[in-house]
């Protein structure tokens, strides 16, 4: 009888899971800090001034992805990984002993930075110990795991800040328990299923089952960063034009949202940031059909239309979410729209890191990197467009002139994503 493969792939699966989930609680918790009534009472900042401590993180974390990957690529997602977790949550624990603006802008880079190299880094790992047929699923179930702590994070942080009375303490719990899990993941984790020793070669066969030959890497030069090959791909660069109009459209969803439910719809505090758990908990539904959705797809129309049509077909379909919300004020027509949006922008996160997985073979952490830099240069740029519209376009403060704009950019991602084939790899193998 042969020997059953082990299941050290559903225990390494499972860490990077949680990894996301509290990466997303330490990024979303921000949104409802800075709208409770002890933040404003103690930090009275301008519209604009929210706009960019908001923004600082994502801008932080769109500089920090392709050094991150890089860094994960050359010293191991291992010892990276870790430091990374143990940095993201120090940095949130200081945002409680922030005394203005700047402090708390200094602590925001600081989280950004930290959390840049974890999705390169997951994509890279995902690579080596998801089985090549189930990549799709296995990045849906890392994606849930964010957008679980995305969702989580506002009723999370309005019960400890109104259980405590004081803003502080939310960031000073969500450090505590990241540096806790950080013990956890290394003891987890290792580079390969070949070193690690609860790994049978059962298992081992298994994930290299299905998987693309890659050519030996040469001495010296098996961490150089790829600059040539990835400035001269069109099909990367559609993948960031994709990416950036996405997150301009979704960072709506986390970083004004719970701000526009209570202004437009004159919802109180606690009611706005439990409707804007609703809305992205509607969305992690999408991740996990998502997964199903591109795998399958694969298997039905080949590689490039497998993972193209669940992305540029997602991106319509939020879209059209949006519109939709634009015709009502009743919150329980329009919180479950917005929650569509979050289902469909989800829905395609799969075919996304199975994309960067397709094209980016060895250099998957920092090409996805690259990729996901462009993608927070949008969300980094989405609270501040979202300002200026309604400083200068929105004369009633019904929020329907930002809306429209979110729909706008689903539809220009929509269009970049036609483009990308993952059958066509950054760099070719030899």
């Amino acid at each position: 009888m042969s020997e059953a493969p082990s299941r050290v792939r559903h225990s390494v699966l499972a860490a990077t899971t949680l990894a996301a989930f509290l990466m997303y609680l330490d990024r979303i918790c921000m949104a409802e800090i800075v709208k409770s009534a002890s933040f404003r009472g103690e930090f009275p900042l301008t519209d604009n001034q929210l706009s960019w401590v908001l923004g600082a993180f994502f801008w932080a974390y769109a500089l920090g992805q392709v050094p991150a990957g890089w860094l994960s690529d050359r010293f191991g997602i291992r010892p990276l990984m870790t430091v990374f977790i143990v940095l993201w949550s120090l940095f949130t624990a200081l945002t409680g002993f922030a005394t203005g603006m700047w402090s708390l802008m200094l602590t925001r880079i600081g989280c950004g930075l930290a959390e840049a190299g974890a999705y390169p880094a997951s994509s890279s790992l995902l690579r080596k110990w998801a089985v090549w047929s189930g990549r799709g699923t296995a990045s849906g179930i890392v994606s849930l795991g964010g957008r679980l702590g995305g969702a989580a994070a506002p009723v999370l942080t309005v019960l400890i800040i109104s259980s405590t009375g004081n803003w502080r303490w939310a960031g000073w719990s969500y450090g505590a328990l990241g540096i806790l899990f950080a013990w956890g993941f290394w003891r987890i984790y290792r580079e390969s299923p070949e070193q690690h020793p609860r790994c049978n070669e059962a298992e081992r066969a298994l994930l290299k089952e299905g998987r693309p030959v890659e050519s030996p890497v040469s001495a010296g030069h098996s961490h150089r960063f790829p600059w040539a090959a990835m400035l001269r791909s069109g099909n990367l660069w559609f993948m960031c034009g994709a990416q950036f109009w996405t997150n301009v459209g979704w960072a709506f969803l986390a970083t004004w949202m719970p701000r526009y439910l209570k202004e437009a719809l004159k919802l109180s505090d606690e009611a706005s940031g439990t409707l804007s758990t609703v809305a992205l908990l509607i969305g992690i539904g999408g991740i996990l059909c998502g997964g199903f959705l591109t795998d399958a797809a694969v298997r039905l129309l080949g590689l490039k239309a497998g993972r193209l049509l669940p992305m540029a077909g997602t991106r319509f379909a939020a879209a059209l979410m949006f519109v939709l919300a634009l015709q009502t004020q009743n919150p329980w027509l329009l919180v479950p729209a917005l929650g569509m949006v979050a289902f469909f922008t989800d829905a395609g996160l799969p075919a996304v890191w199975a994309t960067m997985q397709d094209i980016g073979g060895r250099h998957t952490a920092p090409l996805f990197g690259w990729a996901n830099m462009w993608g927070n240069f949008g969300a980094a740029l989405s609270p501040v467009f979202i300002a200026l519209i309604n400083a200068h376009l929105d004369a009633n403060g019904d929020w329907k002139e930002a809306l429209w704009f979110c729909a706008a950019a689903f539809v220009i991602s929509g269009f970049f994503a036609l483009r990308i084939n993952a059958s066509e790899p950054v760099v070719k193998e030899a």
